[in-house]
């Protein structure tokens, strides 16, 4: 059996409890052939002896990480590999290790906000997150095997790095704002963090209230990998729901939600409003502005027209839309920084935030650090939000597509609305479009585009006027009846 239903992007994903009722998939062999291949795949890439390397191992909260830790481990130290066990762990701080600790690699056990029972893998170099490919030939030496079996084990050390990690956060805090710890620079400000039971709590005991915050009203900051009270993820709407109330009810300054391994979060407003999405974008894009003109923002394909008239009219900067996954949009802004153009932010619809200040690195504790600092200073953000035009309805429907070549099925589809758009003088292509298709109406726009893996096409609809989207679809539809392989069930 290969193991490849197990790559999901650039990490291994699957099932590792049986609780959820499905079938395991993410065994404890899956783990360990994985783990080795991944020490042969580095060997082989960065010319590195077993015996002379380190690798730090994290896990979230989730019910088997601590078990598929143990799996990993011994991976590691049969090859002969110095292992940091730092036990409960974010997946950002994982990748720092490989910066403050000088470790060769890291490994973070992890599946997002994905369901209790799912769990997985993700390999970090001194360069960053692996890419598709390179999880794609990990899982062919997995599958055939290959192992390095070292005479001389490895060893295994015990490490809390999460409190290094936090220091460093307070340290930023710190310098923004121009006191010390002692002088308690968050001293006055209330704001309550909603961990979701994921592995975000020590944001909240170990940074704001550290610095003299009052963090009274925090909720779900103990580690629960069943996740009794939301799904941790700053998309999910009962999530965002629960901590938008608890804002309200403490009469918070801020609050603050994370996803279970801290690479993602959200943040509400004092009125207990939503930042998040392009509102989360928009603010993020005038931290990293700080005055400047002309910088360019990476995001995502889906972001909104009122968004881009802020990043470009508001900041004065450039508004590059790219395609749906985070290590997408990072890569391009790395590419465009390359190329010499000032690109200082990476982030998708999702809550990924990667800045260039910080390594391209998608952590979710490093961006609300930035806002708590923007709040520290005095700042009323609603009022840098100000400026942003919400639009008054926004919906996506996927369609299936009931064929084996989706892809060829898919971009069959997109070629011909684009043909069918010319025709309609109501419509327009935006041209700085690059997935899928976008076209702008009188109500506001909507984009179809593949699925990069599921025969799936995502079709977002936003409106700047109530009844808009509804007036679109009707528009629309009669484009997509012809299809007979597309299933427009959803609209």
């Amino acid at each position: 059996m290969s193991y490849i239903e197990l790559k999901s992007g650039t990490d291994i994903r699957g099932v590792a409890s049986p609780l959820g009722g499905s079938k395991v998939n993410l065994t404890e062999q899956a783990v360990y052939d994985i783990t080795a291949a991944f020490v042969v795949w580095y060997i082989n890439k960065y010319d590195k002896n077993p015996t002379e390397m380190s690798v730090a191992v994290g896990h979230d909260s989730r019910i088997t990480g601590e078990a598929i830790a143990k799996k990993v481990k011994e991976a590691l130290i049969n090859a002969g590999v110095t292992v940091l066990d730092c036990g409960l762990a974010s997946t950002p701080a994982m990748f720092m290790t490989t910066v403050d600790l000088k470790t060769d690699a890291a490994v973070q056990i992890t599946a997002s906000h994905h369901p209790f029972d799912r769990n997985g893998l993700k390999f970090f170099t001194p360069e960053g997150g692996l890419d598709s490919s390179d999880i794609t030939e990990i899982i062919k030496l997995a599958d055939n095997g290959e192992e390095i079996i070292c005479n001389r084990a490895g060893v295994v050390m015990l490490f809390d790095y999460m409190t290094k990690y936090a220091e460093r956060l307070r340290r930023m805090i710190c310098s923004a704002v121009g006191k010390t710890e002692e002088e308690q620079p968050l001293e006055g400000y209330k704001i309550i963090v909603d961990a979701g039971n994921g592995a975000g709590g020590f944001y909240a005991e170990n940074v704001l209230k550290k610095l003299g915050a009052d963090i009274t009203g925090s909720q779900f900051l103990e580690p629960d990998g069943m996740f009794p009270n939301h799904i941790p993820n700053p998309e999910n709407e009962q999530a965002m729901e629960s901590i938008c109330n608890a804002v309200k009810a403490n009469k918070a300054d801020l609050g603050i939600i994370f996803d279970t391994d801290v690479d993602r979060a959200g943040c509400v407003g004092p009125d207990g409003s939503e930042i998040n999405r392009n509102r989360l974008i928009a603010l993020a894009s005038y931290m990293v502005a700080d005055g400047k003109k002309g910088i360019t923002v990476v995001t995502d394909s889906v972001t909104s027209d009122g968004l881009k008239d802020y990043i470009e009219n508001t900041l004065g900067g450039v508004h590059y839309r790219y395609r749906r996954g985070y290590k997408n949009v990072i890569d391009k802004a790395v590419e465009l920084c390359n190329q010499g153009i000032d690109c200082p932010l990476a982030i998708e619809t999702s809550g990924h935030a990667a800045l260039r200040e910080n390594y391209f690195l998608d952590d979710g504790a490093y961006l609300v650090t930035k806002i708590v600092i923007e709040l520290a200073r005095g700042k009323d953000i609603e009022k840098i939000l100000e400026p942003l035009k919400i639009p008054a309805e926004e919906r996506e429907v996927r369609f299936k597509i009931l064929t084996p070549d989706f892809k060829e099925y898919g971009n069959k589809v997109i070629e011909e609305l684009e043909n069918y758009a010319k025709t309609r003088p109501d419509y327009k292509i935006a041209d700085d479009n690059r997935e899928g298709i976008r076209i702008s109406t009188e109500n506001g726009f909507f984009l179809l585009r593949l699925s990069v893996h599921d025969p799936v096409m995502p079709m977002n609809f936003e409106s700047n006027v109530k009844g808009g989207i509804k007036a679109d679809i009707e528009g629309i539809k009669g484009f997509f009846e012809k299809f007979d392989k597309l299933d427009i069930s959803a609209l």
